[in-house]
């Protein structure tokens, strides 16, 4: 299976065998790198059943969801209103080869945010831009999106990229030939002007993970940040 169609169908069809969610645990090296950010406007690319996107949204952060499976969106956003956040939470469907999501509009102005410019004249509405694991057995071009989602950043905003840098025992991908690629390997394949964006972490730390059978096991996360560099600075 390689299309579009395929793909959805199968994530639609993983979510809708799982219990719905209601109060869903965010990613770790989510909350410890944005614990002390103040809150502005995120964008989560991959949300799945949108633990992170709830834990930013009850920072005050107002969040963009996106997913490629209508069954994960339609039930983030019911989510979000029976929490009460209604009014900081967008899911919408994309499948991020072929569309991209626009920051929200400034609630305070009629005409949407202006954006401040940035490096090479580029612009983006988003504080920080986050993907969690978002790795598919199907087509898309992964270092592509992750580069729209550079650019997508004000200056001084983070894109948080977080990879599997081991195999867990409930995987869906069990090949023992498997290859993870380094983050300085995907920093690298962003192919990014480090005049405008420069890497603030690159590593591979290892936690205790909980599958969804409540089995536990030791695993690497792939761990990196970029930042959009503010105008001016090299």
């Amino acid at each position: 299976m390689d299309t579009t169609a395929d793909a959805r169908t199968a994530w639609d069809g993983i979510y809708a065998s799982r219990p719905t969610a209601t109060d869903p645990r965010p990613n770790v090296r989510l909350t410890e790198t944005v614990a002390e950010l103040p809150p502005g406007d995120a964008l989560e690319l991959g949300c799945g059943e949108g633990g992170d996107t709830l834990w930013l949204a009850r920072r005050g952060w107002r969040v963009t969801a996106v997913d490629l499976s209508a069954v994960a969106v339609e039930r983030l956003n019911a989510l979000a209103r029976s929490h009460g956040l209604a009014d900081r939470v967008t899911a919408e469907q994309h499948d991020l080869g072929a569309s991209f999501p626009e920051a929200p509009e400034d609630p305070d102005g009629p005409e949407g945010p202006k954006a401040p410019e940035g490096p090479q004249g580029l612009t983006g509405g988003f504080d920080l831009v986050t993907a969690h694991y978002l790795h598919t057995p199907f087509d898309l071009d992964r270092s592509a999106v992750l580069r729209r989602a550079a650019q997508a950043l004000r200056p001084g905003g983070r894109l948080l990229v977080v990879d599997h840098g081991s195999t867990a025992p409930w995987s869906w991908n069990q090949d023992p030939d498997v290859r993870f690629p380094s983050p300085r390997e995907v920093a690298e394949g962003l192919a990014l002007d480090p005049a405008g964006w420069t890497v603030e972490r690159a590593d591979a730390p290892r936690r205790t993970a909980t599958g969804p059978d409540g089995t536990t096991a030791e695993v690497t996360d792939h761990v990196l940040i970029v930042v959009r560099r503010p105008a001016g600075r090299a």
